[in-house]
């Protein structure tokens, strides 16, 4: 476990106000999922091809059905609970530490984008690196957090990109 606090240390001697204030509003995107939720539902309703937003919807749901199991199951602790030194710019998260949902979330939509959509999906992918990498710089989750996290998103979505694809036969559902 020592890596890990020293990987989230070194994010800590990082800390300058412009980037704080950039961390707050970039993990922002991830919270309750919610940016995530509403961008599935507009590609739900806005993109023909509605294969993408059907495989952001299961992979998103798979993967926050994976990550309440796992939180309550593992029941790790976060960080800050570890070391109540470091100066928090966010509030304590009450829920556990492993593993990230933010990141499991965020690599969920994503990587489900992509997966019809590469340029769209690029940017998509950025913004969860991001997001993911905030949990770490914002000292609330662990490294393996992140890493659990992000390998559960792009998982589902592979998964349920492969099945609706398969379910649909290859023909766009109109």
């Amino acid at each position: 476990m020592q890596w890990e606090f020293d990987v989230l240390y070194w994010f800590q001697s990082l800390h300058n106000p412009v980037l704080d204030q950039i961390e707050k509003v970039i993990t922002k995107f991830g919270d309750g999922g919610i940016f995530w939720i509403l961008l599935t539902v507009a590609i739900i309703f806005l993109v023909k091809d509605k294969r993408v937003g059907i495989t952001c919807a299961l992979a998103l749901a798979s993967e926050a059905v994976i990550v309440l199991v796992l939180k309550n199951t593992v029941r790790r602790s976060r960080p800050i609970w570890l070391d109540p030194t470091v100066h928090m710019l966010v509030r304590i998260p009450k829920d556990y530490s492993f593993p990230s949902g933010h990141s499991a979330a965020s690599f969920s939509v994503a990587v489900s984008i992509f997966l019809y959509n590469k340029k769209w999906g690029t940017a998509a992918i950025i913004l969860a690196i991001l997001i993911a990498l905030s949990r770490m710089y914002l000292f609330v989750h662990f490294p393996t957090d992140v890493i659990v996290g992000t390998l559960i998103g792009v998982t589902m979505a592979l998964l349920m990109g492969y099945l609706v694809k398969k379910k649909s036969s290859g023909t766009e559902l109109s």
